[in-house]
């Protein structure tokens, strides 16, 4: 068997670097070109290619729940993923279908996006606490074909089928009635005579939106869109990959960050990933995993860091080389805490999932100044927009805007052409959030879009949950907004008016229940008021920010 010495390997992930160590970050910036091919495969480079160099090379150690692991190497998800891909053609996928994923994370995930991506297909990640309505919504809207699932998930799948008439099968991973047996038919299959060839600009990934401004959009993505991700992934992580190297993060793949920040780029470099699916963080757990497992590499939430820093646990054993943090500002005490308690810069990011990873603040590669959000990572280039479309001197807010045609950019919303020309005006990818850039390059986040909610790093529309809410017999009208939380940024806090008559004593518990049933339990509010009526706007929409203001 084939196999490679560690010196041989790293020159080989080397050969794949897009960011090269030059003087300075500015030099980076000018220096730096983009080299797209015009065929690309997800799949090829973060599986297949690394099969044929060295079979045997780990690529992915999961843990399970009890504790106990199982490593996989690229040969054996090559062959997995070759065996579903022909189990998911004879099933009738073809190119451009969807794929949902419906797991923690997990080998069956990367396999799933494997076999889906080798056929040309679409995967559409789906968020394991996601509820009925909004499976169905996300579902139907995407026009999802098959899904892949468990036996956790399963029973919503089932009470929802009737309403996905294009759903073509479901597969778990444990025996289930009405489903098919994910890993007997894998077992059985033969592999893949080949994949087909897609083109970079090809489909590959669909990921919804958090719906901060009216329904969730479905965001289309290039096969080209992980050559995006890697400059900001290569220097979040000095000199990458080293030996050693070895990621994980509790973000779940379901989301651009857990799936595009760590998962996939780490295996395009070759690096090693641990799956692992908590229920809920805890800290000791962290701890005790990468102890274990000699985690270097993370990508930490910030809520993830803030439970950190509050535990007692003693990080005995840990050894961590680089973490890399977006979602909010970190402010200067977490910063200090990770440099004191863990020996490590904590190098944070910004981005959506419409374009995501374009601005970093890179320990050693620039002056950190706590608070901002850093400089544009080469080979993004980012300005801010004044509200008639001129861009803003130093100093001046704007709003963030990416310059259209960068290879991490969406494709376009799903079934939405009017929405992705509202975000792609004049030739930028406008963001909605607000900033500041000073004289150096440096953006400092100002606000955000008037409805987003950031909670324990989740970005949370009100509208789902405010649509949901209003199916309760009781319920006239409601309005969701997040109020300031110490730990989790904001809280979601909603403001309900009740039917004439009806009393609030019991309505409140009912009310977050139905969020957490029917939605999802992370949107679910943690604050429920009561009002005779909402501050609204002489065409009728609601003034959040007034309710905001009080």
């Amino acid at each position: 068997m084939k196999t490679t010495s560690d010196a041989e390997w790293l020159s080989l992930g080397r050969d794949r670097k897009l960011v090269s160590p030059w003087a300075s970050w500015r030099d980076m910036q000018s220096a730096f070109e983009w080299n797209i091919p015009k065929q690309f495969n997800i799949a090829d480079r973060c599986c297949d290619s690394w099969a044929g160099v060295d079979p045997s090379r780990i690529a992915l150690t999961h843990v399970a729940h009890d504790g106990s692991a199982l490593d996989w190497s690229f040969g054996a998800l090559k062959e997995a993923s070759d065996k579903f891909a022909s189990v998911l053609r004879d099933a009738g996928l073809r190119k451009g279908d969807r794929v949902a994923v419906l797991l923690g994370q997990g080998p069956e995930v990367l396999i799933t996006h494997f076999a889906a991506y080798k056929l040309g297909a679409v995967v559409l990640p789906l968020f394991t606490l996601f509820g009925e309505d909004a499976l169905a919504y996300r579902l139907s809207d995407s026009g999802a074909n098959i899904v892949v699932t468990d036996q956790d998930n399963i029973t919503k799948l089932t009470a929802i089928q009737s309403k996905l008439p294009g759903l073509e099968a479901v597969f778990t991973l444990q025996p289930s009635k009405g489903a098919l047996p994910f890993w007997d038919m894998l077992d059985a299959a033969s592999p893949l005579r080949g994949p087909i060839d897609t083109l970079a600009e090809d489909p590959a990934v669909m990921i919804y939106t958090s719906g901060t401004t009216g329904p969730p959009k479905g965001v289309l993505h290039a096969h080209r869109f992980l050559l995006g991700h890697l400059p900001c992934v290569e220097t979040y992580n000095e000199d990458f990959p080293q030996a050693g190297d070895k990621g994980w993060t509790p973000a779940d793949w379901a989301w651009i960050g857990g799936l595009m920040d760590l998962a996939l780029p780490f295996l395009y470099f070759g690096v090693p990933i641990v799956s692992h699916r908590m229920r809920k963080f805890e800290a000791e757990a962290a701890y005790r995993l990468m102890a274990e497992h000699k985690v270097r590499n993370l990508f930490m939430p910030p809520t993830a860091l803030k439970f950190l820093r509050q535990s007692d646990a003693r990080p005995d054993g840990v050894d961590i080389r680089s973490i890399g943090s977006g979602g909010e500002s970190l402010g200067s005490g977490l910063l200090d805490w990770a440099d004191k308690v863990l020996g490590v810069k904590i190098n944070e990011f910004y981005g959506q999932t419409e374009c995501n990873l374009v601005l970093s603040s890179v320990s050693g590669a620039m002056d950190v100044k706590p608070g901002s959000m850093g400089q544009a990572i080469p080979g993004h280039e980012v300005t801010l927009l004044k509200a008639d479309g001129q861009e803003c001197g130093p100093g001046e807010m704007g709003e963030i805007a990416v310059r259209v045609g960068d290879p991490v950019m969406f494709m376009r919303y799903w079934n939405l052409p009017e929405k992705t020309a509202q975000k792609t005006e004049g030739g930028w990818l406008r963001t909605g959030d607000l900033a500041t850039r000073d004289v150096d390059g440096y953006f400092t986040f100002a606000s955000r879009d008037d409805d987003v909610i950031t909670s324990a790093g989740y970005r949370i529309g009100p509208t789902e949950i405010e649509n949901c809410l209003m199916t309760h017999p009781d319920v006239v009208s409601a309005a969701v907004i997040g109020v300031p939380d110490p730990l989790r940024t904001e809280a979601v806090k909603a403001v309900v008016v009740l039917r004439a008559g009806v009393s609030d004593a019991d309505l409140e518990g009912a009310l977050k229940q139905l969020v957490r049933d029917r939605i999802s339990p992370h949107v679910a509010p943690r604050i429920v008021e009561f009002v005779d009526a909402l501050p609204m706007t002489a065409t009728g929409k609601i003034m959040r920010r007034e309710l905001r203001d009080r």
